[in-house]
């Protein structure tokens, strides 16, 4: 019988997290004041998420991805391509860069780290860094090296619903009240540009920062990626395509009560998190509630689900990776 694979988190303490995960999601492992980070879709070894339901229960996406490659349509990828994160900035993150599939391979060994934001949450007043303003690679070094980073660092003001593509290359960190569902790359390499002079808790001294490492591989002068949002209505859906990418495809699915039907058509497998409301999702004679912060996978086997209620979500694809 086909069915969807429905997640259960991993959560990571961060020096900037707050309590929103558990708040505002009901996340039950999300405990502490200083939650930063909710892996809902993972492979990754640095928080792999695990199955929670059917013939599958209790084996994590990695384990699946490594001895049932037939749910993935017979991926030959090296590794799970994507992660699914929910993260709570309780103050600023850090502000770094993320290097390209090229430049991770040869310095990290894993895949390199673009990403995408739908912002979930954002207070009155709140901004994102992203981007900055120097023209060359030397004005971006003299920059960094002067620590001018008024100078250097290009704020945005945000709200909640705004999305933001954030290739490699891409200097950028969430800032203090924004709360976002993050799709990237499966990768946990981050350069660290400037952490706002920050005491690490348990060492008691600076957090490192990898300044060589991000002045080589920003994208210089900084270019805001043009996007192409468009919405189309599938019976009482509206679908909102957000981005397509070379690494994944990014959309938001709204039902505003009734149903729609969905066909995989020609994509190998679907990710899927529930930002907001309630519904149940059908397959194959099966009915599964779904609820706020319920994430899942709806593997090669599914060629159709039917969804029905209230409910907004972001679902996910891979693309093809640039060679």
């Amino acid at each position: 019988m086909s069915e969807p694979l429905l997640l259960t988190p991993v959560f990571h303490d961060k020096i900037w997290g707050g309590t929103k995960l558990h708040d505002e999601f009901k996340f039950r492992g999300a405990t502490g004041d200083h939650v930063g980070e909710a892996w809902i879709i993972s492979a990754h070894p640095n928080g792999p998420t695990t199955v929670r339901n059917g013939d599958y229960r209790g084996q994590t996406v990695a384990e699946l991805w490594e001895s049932h490659r037939e749910l993935f349509g017979m991926s030959e990828d090296a590794v799970f391509p994507l992660l699914t994160k929910i993260l709570d900035a309780n103050q600023d993150l850090s502000v770094q860069v993320h290097p390209d599939d090229e430049y991770a391979k040869a310095h990290a060994g894993e895949l390199g780290k673009t990403e995408c934001w739908y912002v979930l949450e954002a207070a009155e007043g709140a901004e994102i860094y992203y981007g900055h303003h120097a023209q060359t690679r030397e004005e971006l070094a003299e920059l960094i090296k002067a620590e001018k980073w008024d100078e250097l660092l290009r704020k945005v003001p945000v709200k909640a619903g705004d999305f933001f593509y954030v290739p490699a290359g891409t200097i950028h960190a969430l800032g203090a009240g924004v709360m976002v569902l993050e799709t990237q790359q499966s990768s946990d390499t981050t350069y660290r540009l400037y952490d706002f002079d920050r005491v690490d808790a348990t060492t008691g001294k600076l957090r490192e920062l990898h300044i060589e490492d991000s002045i080589n591989v920003t994208t210089v002068p900084h270019e805001d990626p043009k996007l192409s949002i468009t919405s189309e209505k599938i019976e009482a859906a509206t679908i909102t395509t957000l981005v397509e990418a070379p690494h994944f495809s990014v959309y938001k699915w709204s039902l505003d009560g009734g149903y729609a039907q969905f066909h995989r058509n020609d994509v190998p497998y679907t990710l899927a998190t529930v930002i907001d409301g309630q519904a149940t999702l059908s397959v194959d004679g099966m009915v599964y509630p779904l609820k706020k912060g319920d994430s899942f996978i709806l593997p090669a086997d599914v060629e159709d689900w039917t969804i029905q209620g209230h409910i907004d979500l972001i679902a996910s694809h891979p693309g093809i990776a640039e060679k």
